[in-house]
């Protein structure tokens, strides 16, 4: 069977992670040749992570054209990264791999946007959309009537009840649960244990049981360019 070259853009704890899941993929079908990672920081050339080498920085991404390529990047102190390089990166949604562990429960018919990428043991229970760029940590449930935008980042252990909707790069942390009906605004920031029982404004971060403000996010930190 014919396997597509791919790149993963990061080379951290994420990258890994992906990288699991993409071997776990292939192997129940194989689909992808990972050709290594590119990352921005220098001291990690010519290194190898779990047997696979670092190749140089994101630029190379240009050089491999028939490559798929995935983001491989979170972080609460940088939200909003994976749109950032997608948005320099400038290639055609058609080149992202969207990664899905096997072991994965998805309703049939979930639209599941390019790049994104859906870890071990997520359950998708009724039919949605997913956004682009989106990634999903493990033993994350999302349910019935759920909006995910684009850039977002679930931690491990998130639960959305029903009728939720997410904004674009809002970062939910590890065990955040989330009552049904209510909205994540774009930017936001869930810390982890969180218990959301209120709409929470875009750039606002909220944590806690119930869930309290505790401050506002400079919205500019979405935009600003940074290194991967």
């Amino acid at each position: 069977m014919t396997t597509r070259p791919l790149l993963l853009v990061g080379a951290g704890g994420l990258a890994r992670e992906v990288l699991a899941a993409v071997r776990a993929a292939n192997s129940v079908r194989p689909q992808w040749t990972v050709l290594g990672f590119v990352d921005d920081n220098p001291a990690r050339y010519g290194t190898r992570i779990d047997d696979v080498p670092v190749l140089g920085p994101s630029d190379l991404v240009a050089d491999h054209p028939d490559a798929a390529v995935v983001i491989c990047t979170a972080s609460t102190r940088d939200q909003a990264s994976r749109r950032r390089i997608s948005a320099r990166l400038a290639i055609p949604a058609d080149r992202y791999a969207t990664v899905i562990h096997p072991s994965t429960s998805i309703a049939p018919g979930t639209d599941i946007g390019a790049g994104s990428v859906l870890l071990a043991f997520v359950a998708v229970t009724a039919p949605q959309a997913i956004g682009a760029h989106v990634v999903v940590m493990p033993h994350t449930t999302i349910t019935h009537d759920d909006e995910i935008a684009d850039h977002v980042t679930f931690a491990a252990r998130v639960a959305l009840a029903g009728g939720v909707s997410v904004g674009e790069a809002a970062y939910l942390g590890s065990g955040a649960l989330v009552r049904e009906g209510l909205s994540i605004g774009a930017g936001a920031l869930i810390g982890m244990g969180a218990v959301v029982l209120d709409h929470v404004p875009p750039f606002e971060v909220w944590a806690g049981t119930p869930a309290r403000r505790l401050r506002t996010l400079n919205p500019t930190n979405h935009v600003t360019a940074r290194t991967i």
